[in-house]
């Protein structure tokens, strides 16, 4: 159960960039701030969870990892950032980084 409280707070994770992104793209900030402080402390609090379990040094890897690339696939998909041969490179040596970290737990 601790690797789906990890999933979980990793997706988690995710969504306060989107909500801080989304704030500073409408008129009204207030749900953009409300899912940012709504993720972290959902973040937090299944990654507190999943560290019952898992050791501190993976759980964390794999915790900001599963942020990282999801915010950047947000980034490319929905604002248009780009997408160029080393940045998704990069994308992959994350993902590789996560499963390896997984693999070996």
């Amino acid at each position: 159960m601790a690797w789906i409280y990890l999933f979980i707070a990793g997706i988690f994770e995710i969504g306060w960039p989107l909500g801080f992104k989304l704030s500073t793209q409408s008129n009204n900030r207030f749900w953009g701030l409300t899912l940012a402080i709504i993720s972290m402390a959902l973040s937090g609090l299944f990654l507190w969870l999943a560290q019952k379990e898992i050791p501190i040094g993976t759980a964390y890897a794999i915790w900001t990892g599963i942020g990282a690339a999801g915010t950047f696939l947000i980034g490319i998909f929905i604002f248009k950032d780009s997408s160029d041969f080393l940045r998704i490179l990069s994308f992959f040596l994350i993902v590789a980084g996560i499963i390896g970290l997984k693999l070996t737990s």
